[in-house]
């Protein structure tokens, strides 16, 4: 009993700190929006709106929402934030314009590894807001039988949509997990309610 009481304590004193300290990272709020429409600023804000539901979907996460796997043969919280991380990497990487290599997170906490894919997404959008030409972001990957490369359409709706995916994966597992979403934060005007 004393157990459980002693990790519910540092738990709650983790999440307070956590909750101070994430203020500080992009996207507790969407940027405003560019005075215009080109391609390179459609996809910052989907970006931006990625980074978004990235940032609600995975603040406050408890060590026991990490662990929660829905079934048997799926991924728990924490994979699938792993996940995510490696899609992000793929959409820096394009936007950078460097061939994809594993990105290494042996040994970083989920807190680590949140503030990486908010970065990285946040240095991807500001990347991508300064060009109206996104045919020079391919994405390449290497292989033993030297790279494959891939037009940015891709992007698309590779990485970028697959991680939108799983941040609604991420949203439903904490649900079940008894830490639901906080509903202040607007997906539709990318702003938190007071």
């Amino acid at each position: 009993m004393k157990a459980k009481l002693v990790l519910l304590l540092i738990s709650i004193c983790m999440t307070n700190f956590t909750n101070s300290q994430n203020k500080e990272l992009p996207y507790y709020e969407i940027p405003d929006y560019p005075s215009e429409y080109n391609g390179g600023t459609v996809v910052a804000r989907m970006i931006d709106g990625l980074g978004f539901r990235y940032y609600w979907a995975t603040e406050g996460l408890r060590v026991e929402d990490l662990a929660f796997k829905p079934s048997e043969d799926g991924r728990t919280t924490g994979e699938t934030i792993d996940h995510i991380l490696g899609l992000t990497n793929v959409v820096l990487n394009s936007a950078l314009k460097k061939v994809n290599e594993p990105l290494e997170t042996e040994g970083k906490s989920f807190e680590e590894k949140r503030n990486m894919t908010l970065n990285m997404l946040k240095q991807a959008a500001d990347i991508f807001r300064s060009t109206d030409d996104l045919s020079q972001f391919n994405i390449v990957f290497k292989s033993e039988n030297g790279t494959n490369e891939f037009p940015f359409w891709n992007q698309i709706n590779g990485p970028i949509a697959d991680a939108l995916w799983h941040c609604g994966q991420v949203v439903s597992h904490r649900r079940t997990s008894g830490n639901p979403y906080n509903s202040k934060a607007s997906v539709f005007s990318g702003k938190v309610r007071d």
